[in-house]
This record gives structure tokens, C-alpha cells and sequence, in this order.
């Protein structure tokens, strides 16, 4: 059976906008799983560690028939296939793969926490995961994206549509 889930990715090094492309991509062609939408892009500020380059960033709902422990291990292999290094905290990427929730479910090891712990505070993941909300829902972090929310936290919508091949 086939579960909804949500994934924020961002690229900050490199060729940004294909970083994203060939995400979305590999993950289309992961046996069980299958991208339903994808956001549109937004560059953003970086938060945390500020000396980097600005973030390209987006949302995307699959479907999945991997449970969340093994969903959250593809989305890892596959950023460590595309050159992820994990220097330190909030640093520079090639690309970052977050499983932000899976449908309801509510989940809590060391290795996994759902529906992600902080995607409430972060409004550069929140605006592109309301792009992909499924039709009908009622967004839960609607308040957080106040008028001028993107613009005070250094997001801008980008103009070009990105549509991996395949998709």
C-alpha cells in the first residue's frame, strides 16, 4: 500500500537547480517510491552558519510503499551517491534530503522523528511544502507564513519551473 509523504530538499554548492533536478529524479526511479508534486523553488538566506552560499530550495510529495525508517535511508544513500558531505552542522551542501512527515504517523527514535521536529520554525521549508499540500487539506502552518514572513526571512520565489526529466 502507498503512503504520502513529504520531503524538503536544498542545494547551496554547485549547480544548484540540477542538484535538485537529479534529486528528484533518483528518487522517481527508487523502487517504492514515486514524486506526486514538486514546490516551485525558492532561493533562500542561509540559517544557522550564515558564511555560505544562498540555498536553492523546494518541497515534494511521494508516495511511498518503503516504511519510514527505510524511506529515510534511501533519501540518505542517495545524497551520499550525489556527493553529500556532512562537515558540520548547517554547513554548505550539494544537496539536503529531510523527511518532513509520512503521512500521520507520528514517529521517535534516535535515527528518525516525525513529522520532522522543527519544519514549524523554518519557513523555508514551509513555503514550499505548502506548494505540494495535498488539494483540500488545510495547510497546519498556514500562521507561520504570514504577508511578509518570506520577505523578512530572506526567501524569494523563483520564476523558472523546475520539471526533472521523466516527470
Amino acid at each position: 500500500m502507498m503512503k504520502l509523504a513529504y520531503v524538503a530538499l536544498g542545494a547551496n554548492l554547485g549547480d544548484r537547480e540540477r542538484s535538485l533536478a537529479e534529486a528528484l529524479r533518483r528518487l522517481n526511479e527508487t523502487p517504492g517510491i514515486r514524486v506526486e508534486r514538486v514546490s516551485g523553488v525558492y532561493e533562500t538566506d542561509p540559517v544557522g552558519y550564515t558564511d555560505q552560499p544562498n540555498f536553492l530550495n523546494m518541497a515534494a510529495a511521494l508516495l511511498t510503499s518503503l516504511p519510514p525508517l527505510e524511506l529515510l535511508r534511501a533519501l540518505l544513500a542517495l545524497e551520499l551517491e550525489m556527493g553529500r558531505v556532512r562537515e558540520f552542522r548547517w554547513g554548505p551542501r550539494v544537496i539536503d534530503l529531510d523527511l518532513l512527515s509520512y503521512e500521520d504517523e507520528t514517529f521517535e527514535t534516535d535515527e528518525l522523528t516525525l513529522p520532522h521536529p522543527r519544519m514549524g520554525e523554518r519557513a523555508f521549508v514551509l513555503a514550499p511544502l505548502r506548494d505540494v499540500w495535498a488539494s483540500g487539506e488545510a495547510f497546519p502552518w498556514e500562521a507561520q507564513l504570514g504577508p511578509d514572513t518570506l520577505e523578512r526571512e530572506g526567501i524569494r520565489r523563483l520564476a523558472s519551473g523546475l520539471k526533472p526529466h521523466g516527470l
